[in-house]
């Protein structure tokens, strides 16, 4: 046991008794002669009477071992009056185990004032469940400025809630109190939550400041959390240097975020080996990234070992990787089994894998209530699937919520059937708000509709002649460019058509091809129209067989018209009568007289 008291102040001299194993540092050589002959100095000076010269005799012998030693110099230096040999006596009976016996020499000595002996009593009181009395020694021993009091008095008011814990424990980490320091800074982190920004970012940087004192002290935790604020705010080499000092104190979480931290750098290799380490010492997250590279690397077997040694350290995501990788496999029963196993321990991804597995193999009223879980547990891909759900049922109403619910936490695809519902019921304000959210967060539907919406609302521009110079594109036709760039055929068209219409006919052709090569019959359609305008009819006609033959009624109306030129009537009557099949209607009204046309000259 620790010598109670640690460094506590013997007397008016400064000398001090340090814990039982603790080194001289490693720079300070230490002259055993010399230590001798002073030991052989206070002997013979105790034994002419000079109590001062006992009490630091005693506590040389108590600090090195020495019990039997010790006793009986600084019960003669006690009955002396000598208030750091009744401390230090306290502290020599108590590792006898006479503990109250010890608690009545610290009584002692801290009524002659020791805030040493006061510490050490308000502790014995603590062990004992007399907390009014622990915190009435603690507090003199703190009001005297002693460290360790002020920390084991911040504890005790902490443990009992009251608001006066944070002055001890700021008062202990200001003195150097390296506990003190990380639990102070752990607080002040718990405080930044949400609120007013500058409150918040003041109590990060505090939190930062004693996490580095803590942590350049030795605290291998403080290491951690120093790490992970520099991570966040992207100091990535400072905040792997403290994640290595961490780690290599033997603090697995510190050598699990390193691993990311090497990962995410590039460097596999030495992020497996942190990661091994921490698994090994029980952390369940290192265990699962193993898990992940192993199974990135299609070592299946080694993989599916480390998603269970993350489990069986307590991390549900095991139970839930297990799954995704049973899935892959097509091992669906073994898939669900696990899913279910992380669902029910509160693993909300893994209730929406499971309501979505349970949804491809037909079981709608399994997976309702999954679905409702995970999302009422805040995962926002179940939210979005509890609407899909609803609309495929034809409850708009119940689908529009849970597409709210996901929208407003970021989801693109629920954006967009917010904008589309709001769309129709005309609400353009609220329709263009989450298409804009739906278009910014990637989705190309979204930036097609949102430039619709735009779109619809410019003014008519004049007309542009073909090779005119382009002029600046408008923001309707950025978000078709946006939307066209991620391969939306219906906005390459539109861009297309705007290019055109600016005079640009090689980007036009570009969009329009792009179009058409992707399987869009209006694309391949005024292609086909470009084409001929630039005096390509035969390439123009192929484009408009693509397009004809994918349900095109105007690309056969043209194709019906280019045959009936070239004099092959036959081909041109086909054409004609499949344009009037596809319509629209003043198509159809067209086709039929050029049809009728044809008919007749090939009767002639």
């Amino acid at each position: 046991m620790d010598v109670m008291g640690d460094k506590a102040t013997l007397f008016e001299t400064g000398r001090f008794v340090q814990p039982f194993g603790t080194e001289p540092a490693r720079d300070e050589m230490v002259d055993l002669g010399e230590a001798a002959e002073e030991e052989t100095r206070l002997a013979l000076a105790a034994q002419s009477g000079d109590a001062e010269a006992a009490s630091v005799l005693g506590a040389m012998l108590l600090r090195r071992g020495d019990l039997d030693g010790a006793e009986p110099h600084l019960r003669a230096a006690t009955a002396a009056g000598d208030r750091a040999a009744a401390n230090n006596l306290g502290v020599l009976l108590h590792q006898r185990g006479y503990p109250e016996e010890a608690a009545g020499w610290w009584r002692i000595a801290a009524v002659a004032g020791s805030a040493a002996a006061a510490h050490a009593l308000g502790r014995h009181h603590r062990e004992r469940g007399d907390e009014p009395a622990a915190e009435y020694w603690l507090r003199q021993s703190a009001e005297q400025g002693h460290v360790l009091g002020a920390y084991a008095l911040a504890d005790l008011l902490e443990h009992r809630g009251d608001v006066g814990a944070e002055h001890w424990m700021r008062a202990a980490a200001e003195r150097g109190h390296r506990e003190a320091a990380y639990r102070l800074a752990r607080a002040l982190d718990r405080t930044a939550g949400p609120g007013e920004e500058a409150a918040t970012d003041n109590a990060v940087a505090e939190a930062e400041q004693w996490y580095r004192q803590a942590a350049a002290r030795g605290h291998r935790r403080a290491a951690l959390h120093l790490g992970a604020i520099l991570e966040r705010r992207g100091e990535l080499k400072e905040a792997g240097r403290w994640y290595l000092t961490s780690a290599k104190d033997g603090e697995p979480r510190a050598a699990c975020a390193l691993g990311f931290l090497l990962r995410d750098a590039g460097d596999a290799e030495s992020a497996a080996v942190w990661w091994l380490r921490a698994a090994q010492e029980g952390d369940g997250n290192a265990a699962n990234a193993l898990g992940a590279l192993h199974a990135e690397r299609g070592e299946t077997q080694t993989a599916e070992r480390w998603y269970r040694a993350a489990l069986d350290a307590g991390d549900d995501n095991g139970a839930y990787n297990l799954g995704l990788l049973c899935a892959e496999q097509g091992r669906t029963a073994q898939a669900e089994q696990w899913y279910r196993r992380a669902a029910y321990a509160g693993h909300r991804e893994a209730a929406n894998a499971l309501a979505i597995l349970l949804l491809q193999g037909g079981d709608t009223t399994g997976a309702e209530p999954w679905f409702s879980k995970a999302a009422e547990a805040g995962s926002v891909d179940a939210a979005f699937n509890l609407g899909i759900l609803y609309a495929g049922r034809g409850e708009d109403e119940a689908a529009l919520r849970w597409y709210e619910r996901a929208a407003a936490a970021g989801h693109a695809e629920a954006a967009l059937q917010v904008g589309i519902a709001r769309l129709r019921e005309g609400d353009e304000q609220e329709a263009e708000r989450h298409l804009r959210c739906a278009a910014g967060s990637g989705s190309a539907e979204g930036a097609y509709r949102l430039a619709a919406l735009l779109d619809a609302r410019r003014p008519p521009e004049p007309a542009h002649e073909l090779g005119e110079t382009v002029q600046e594109k408008t923001e309707c036709e950025e978000w078709y460019e946006r939307a066209a760039s991620q391969g939306h055929r219906r906005a390459q068209v539109r861009v297309g058509m705007l290019a055109a219409a600016r005079g640009d006919v090689v980007e036009a052709a570009r969009w329009y091809r792009a179009a058409a090569e992707a399987g869009s019959r209006n694309g391949a359609f005024n292609l086909g129209l470009l084409l001929a305008r630039e005096g390509s009819e035969p390439e123009a006609a192929v484009w408009w067989t693509r397009a004809a033959d994918a349900g095109h009624g105007r690309a056969a109306l043209r194709l019906a018209l280019v045959y009936a030129r070239r004099g092959e009537l036959a081909e041109g009557q086909r054409w004609a009568d499949r344009a009037v099949a596809l319509g629209p209607p003043e198509v159809a009204e067209r086709a039929g007289r050029l049809r009728d046309a044809l008919r007749e000259e090939l009767s002639a």
